[in-house]
Formats: structure tokens, sequence, C-alpha cells
């Protein structure tokens, strides 16, 4: 539900990670062969040479039932990956090339591509749109050097941004919250973890084998949304509730958008009414990875880091995407001040805590640390209980425009 009316919005929304090192350049060029398929180019980012995100027009494919759980998941696109081969067979298309399948939010697939399929695919009027497929990196975290493990013998703390939203009483509802992001912690005592309905965007590698979270950045997310009141540690928003790891980035922080693009299909597939996701990451415009945000949010909604550029909100995806259940979520202090690295603009429905947020990190242990992705689960966690109300509106805000500060209703 967005808040600010006072700007124009533009189409499909826009949702920045946090610590994204990518800088923005918001650029697209329309390939000028076929004004209906468009080629997406962007400037400034780092491209995956030869790999694309194609997408198709609405009943291309057909659809498959729902699916939950990484193995059903993929037993149902399978089909629709047989599908693609045969429907695009003129394209020399094999099912080897297909890196990822798209059937639940949007239709169509990531591939490399030589420049005969590229252009027979830009010809074809079943297509959508073509986009380069890039690189999404997350930054090191601003803040304190974590420890591993050990923070389950020191007292309860109840963060301060937890108790600004209204947070902190244990969770009873049916609803899980799925976090797009490094992975989760598995085994952290603080944490309720349901790694069985998880997905894992990666297929090789040590971080393809399974779904704990080797950088950190996701258990953190996960924590501040729902870490457990069990009288050590931390306390999340929605304390206790069942977070489930959809791994779109690596160890490193760093994935493809065709990766998070699938990562959201997998939640359009699995989630149910009730249910939350929350994405502390992003880049440069997408619209694919926007209309499948879209689409997913007709039955989970979304809380989306607004991005640490100081850049209009409107230059980046997911963050500046538009939905009734999509929140896009600026930063602050612990004084209310907008913080300085903040994106800002229309797209953004809510500013939470996002300056010296202490959560869960990997190996058991808990950080310290900034950013609007530390400020995105707020809202996530107060999406577990129901709609966001506010609790007055942040102070400096750039766009001149103040964005209400979120509390649980």
């Amino acid at each position: 539900m967005k808040m600010k009316i006072t700007f124009p919005r533009f189409a499909v929304f826009t949702a920045l990670a946090l610590l994204a090192s990518c800088q923005q350049s918001g650029d697209q060029v329309l390939d000028d062969l076929q004004e209906q398929n468009a080629l997406l180019v962007r400037e400034n980012y780092e491209p995956i040479p030869d790999q694309y995100v194609v997408t198709f027009k609405e009943g291309t494919l057909s659809k498959p039932s729902p699916a939950k759980g990484q193995q059903e998941y993929a037993r149902t696109t399978a089909s629709s990956k047989d599908e693609i081969v045969n429907k695009f067979s003129k394209t020399g298309i094999t099912s080897q090339q297909l890196k990822s399948v798209y059937a639940f939010t949007v239709e169509g697939f990531a591939a490399v591509l030589d420049k005969s399929q590229l252009s027979l695919l830009k010809q074809d009027n079943r297509v959508k749109s073509i986009e380069q497929d890039y690189l999404i990196v997350l930054a090191p975290p601003s803040g304190k050097k974590p420890g591993n493990g050990g923070g389950g013998s020191a007292p309860e703390e109840i963060p301060y941004g937890i108790e600004r939203v209204g947070g902190g009483a244990t969770y009873t509802g049916s609803g899980v919250a799925y976090i797009l992001d490094t992975g989760i912690d598995l085994d952290h005592e603080d944490l309720n973890v349901n790694a069985g309905l998880g997905f894992n965007a990666f297929t090789t590698g040590k971080d393809g084998r399974n779904l704990d979270d080797g950088n950190g950045h996701g258990t953190h997310v996960a924590g501040t949304v729902a870490a457990i009141d069990n009288e050590v540690g931390v306390v999340g928003v929605a304390a206790g509730a069942t977070v489930v790891p959809v791994k779109v980035l690596n160890s490193q922080g760093s994935g493809s958008y065709s990766g998070v693009i699938a990562g959201v299909d997998y939640v359009g597939s699995a989630g149910q009414t009730g249910d939350v996701a929350n994405m502390s990451l992003g880049g440069p415009i997408s619209e694919a990875l926007d209309a499948a945000v879209v689409s997913a949010s007709s039955k989970v909604k979304f809380a989306l880091a607004a991005g640490n550029e100081s850049d209009d909100a409107n230059n980046h995806s997911p963050a500046r995407a538009e939905g009734n259940n999509i929140y896009t979520v600026s930063a602050m202090d612990s004084s209310d001040n907008f913080a300085y690295f903040s994106n800002y603009g229309s797209p953004v429905d809510y500013c939470a805590p996002g300056v010296a947020i202490k959560s869960t990190w990997k190996g058991g242990g808990y950080n310290t640390i900034n950013g609007t992705s530390m400020a995105a689960p707020h809202i996530c966690g107060i999406l577990l209980w129901g709609n966001v109300g506010s609790s007055g509106f942040v102070n400096n805000d750039p766009d001149g425009v103040p964005d209400p500060i979120a509390h649980v209703q």
C-alpha cells in the first residue's frame, strides 16, 4: 500500500539491496529491431557475458500447479523447461542452456544465448522483453566486526529498532517470512528456520550444497524479522515467527538478477496469503524483476529495501516496484533522522530504523550494522502482524515529503 502520493508514480516498483555495490544508472535503450520485443541495456553495471533474461507474453506457457520446497518446484518447472524447448525449437535452445525457468510470476527463462538465438527471439512476437543479466553484489556491511558464535551466552536485549516500531511480542500467527538473501544460519539458537520450505538459486559449489548462510547478511535480516524471545541474544519484530531461506546471493554476497527472479518465482509458487517476503537487495532497473515481485505480491506481502546510494529509489529495482502489497523502506537513526545513505523518493512507503541495528549473525553470533537492508525487515516483521501503522514522520527527508515511521498497528 503506497502512502506517498505527492509525486507521480512510475511503473512497476523498485527495491534496492542493502549495501548493493553497484552504482545506479537507470538508462534503458530499446532495441530498434522490433518495437514489441525490447532488449534492455544498462550502463555502468557488470553484465554476465551473453546471458539474458527473456520474458514471454502472458499465456505463452502452461500454468503449472503451485509447488512448495526445492524438489517439488524443480519437478514442476521441468515441464516448463520442456515446453520452452519445444515451442521455441527454431532458436535451437536446449534444456542445458536454460539456467532458470520462470512460470509462476513472469513467464520466461534465463540462458546463455548466441547471436543467432538472440536475434530470433527478438523477432518472436511471443517474447515480451529481453534483458541483459547482471551481477548483484553486496558491499561489506558497515558496523562492528562480528565474532563467530558465542552470542547465546549474552543476556537478551530488545534492539532499539524493535522497540521503535512496537515489535517484540511473540508471534502466534501461521504466516512465514521468506528471506531472499544469502541464506540463513540454519541452527542459530535465536531463529526458527524452516529449511525444508526453502529454495536455493545456486546448484554448484559450496553455496549450492545447502541453504546455510556463509555471509551473515541474510541471518541478520532474519533476526530483525523474527528472533526468538528466549532470554538470550535479541528479539525480533514478530518474535519466534518461522523464517524461510531463499538463497539468491552467495557467501561473498553476490548473485545474478536471473537468480533473484528465480527466488521471487519460487515465493510466488510456495507462498500463501498471510506470508511475507523480505528483499534487502537490488541494483539497476529490471522490468522482469519488478514484474515478478508485483505478480508474487498478489499472495505474499513484500518489504523492499530502498537502497543505500543516497539516490532516488525510482532509479533502482526492485525498490521502484509498485503494488498494494509492496512496501519500499527508507532508513533512519535512533533519533528519527533520515539516514544519510538511504535512498528516497516516491516509491518509499515507510521509514524504519537502519542505523546501528543489532541482530543475529552467521555462526550463531550477533552483529551491529547499518543500511536500508536493516530497515526493510522491520516492516517485514510488522507485516506478519497485519497492516503497517505509523508513529510520526522521519526528520530531514531529502525529497521534502517526510516518510511515515512504521509501527505495529
